[in-house]
């Protein structure tokens, strides 16, 4: 990690059990992150705390300390079959995998037993879990009302709660469902209560007040997660000459690993084929993609198999994807929150990183919102003649396999761009815009 993230705040030096400690020393973390100095002394002193931190700074270590922590020592019976001591909420399949992840490599010396919870795959390998005692219960709302509603287990000896982004949760719809879990817990002043969030809107906010036990607010300023470290840059194309300039673009940086982000599926799909086309090796992961196939297309991504993945914004939130390098918002999302969500895929734990927008004629308008949110303005590019690469034709996705991921060799040839409605072969681009006066900031 970069000492740039990090505080000089030693996790030796606070009051955790030594199997943590040996555990943490084994992971090789030293120093606490800014929310981790901040959260970890409070919970550890059995305060309930309403964190507001990003992806990427330390939050989960903060919480799955804090719980195994609030375990080891509690004084209440052990783990029974159905009587899970610790629940954990994540939106997302992906998120609580990883946090899953992340608990099973810091806990997996201890006496702690784990479960995890989301829809999509496994139905009956996951309710097998309850016929073991569980101390850890991870999940997303919906699989984990699925299995209470069977009465495969319950909530009445939990010692710990954890609500993890849970402005997500409301933006996607589950806080009936958080709430139906949360009205069964023990009463708040019961048990440990965390809860983090990008943002600390009123309903947030509220949520907290009749959730927790008067919580403590920390909140890490960095109202955009490692802005400083990300160098951003907007263009303006028109539409048609957004497929040309972001292949000109991943022939001019040659990015070690990147995301491209679009709004919809179909966008994902037309970019994946443009890049086969063109001899650049990419997978596609959007929201109906089954799961086994999204894991293993993460697995191959995380491994450097194919340094590209084109993405909708499943994949903005939640995922600890190491390295890299470069963001590509290919659409503008509406929301500046979802920017910064996009963008804080790059500068992981204190690493630089790039992000480039297209500000199209479609989503132009979106900037506004971005920038509004972000309290900065991005720097423009202008879009030369060199930078618009001429497009080999795209390589059609089969219906059959809607996720490949085999690179495709260079075609010959000099194939022109095509008009996606009339089928021309369009012109190259001779100059700029004279209706867009290009722009130079720093």
């Amino acid at each position: 990690m970069s000492e740039q993230h990090l505080t000089d705040t030693e996790l030796r030096s606070l009051p955790l059990d030594k199997r943590l400690l040996r555990a943490l020393d084994r992971l090789e973390f030293k120093y606490c992150t800014p929310i981790q100095a901040e959260a970890l002394p409070l919970l550890l002193a059995k305060k309930d705390v309403s964190g507001q931190a990003h992806t990427g700074t330390g939050k989960t270590l903060a919480f799955l300390l804090a719980c195994a922590q609030q375990l080891l020592t509690s004084e209440q019976a052990q783990t029974a079959p159905g009587k899970p001591r610790v629940l954990i909420l994540a939106p997302t399949r992906e998120l609580a995998l990883q946090i899953f992840k992340d608990a099973h490599e810091l806990l997996v010396d201890l006496p702690l037993k784990l479960a995890i919870c989301y829809g999509g795959k496994a139905y009956e390998q996951q309710k097998k879990q309850f016929n073991e005692p569980v101390d850890f219960l991870i999940g997303t709302p919906g699989r984990l009302i699925d299995f209470f509603k069977q009465k495969l287990y319950n909530l009445k000896a939990i010692e710990a709660m954890v609500l993890d982004e849970a402005d997500r949760m409301f933006d996607m719809g589950f806080i009936q469902d958080v709430r139906f879990l949360l009205r069964r817990l023990p009463d708040p002043e019961k048990r440990l209560n965390m809860l983090f969030s990008a943002t600390m809107a009123h309903k947030v906010l509220e949520l907290a007040y009749e959730h927790m036990n008067q919580a403590q607010l920390v909140k890490i300023q960095s109202d955009t997660p490692a802005v400083e470290r990300i160098q951003q840059t907007v263009y303006h194309p028109a539409n048609h000459e957004k497929i040309p300039l972001l292949l000109g673009l991943m022939r001019e940086l040659k990015p070690e690993r990147s995301i491209i982000f679009t709004n919809t599926k179909h966008m994902a799909i037309r970019i994946w084929e443009y890049l086969q086309g063109n001899g650049l090796q990419a997978a596609i992961l959007s929201g109906d993609i089954h799961q086994n196939k999204r894991e293993q297309l993460l697995k191959k991504f995380h491994q450097g198999e194919f340094s590209i993945l084109v993405a909708t914004d499943v994949a903005s939130r939640g995922l600890h994807i190491p390295d890299v390098t470069h963001i590509f918002n290919f659409d503008l999302p509406e929301l500046g929150e979802d920017y910064v969500h996009r963008i804080g895929r790059t500068a992981r734990a204190g690493n630089s990183g790039h992000a480039i927008s297209f500000a199209c004629e479609d989503y132009a308008v979106n900037l506004v919102d971005i920038e509004t949110f972000t309290r900065r303005s991005i720097p423009t590019r202008a879009i030369s003649n060199e930078l618009l690469a001429e497009p080999l034709p795209p390589v059609r996705m089969k219906k059959s396999n809607p996720v490949r991921h085999s690179g495709n060799k260079t075609r010959k040839g000099n194939a022109r761009p095509r008009n996606s409605k009339s089928g021309h072969a369009r012109p190259r681009r001779q100059q700029v815009s004279k209706n867009r006066a290009p722009q130079q900031t720093g």
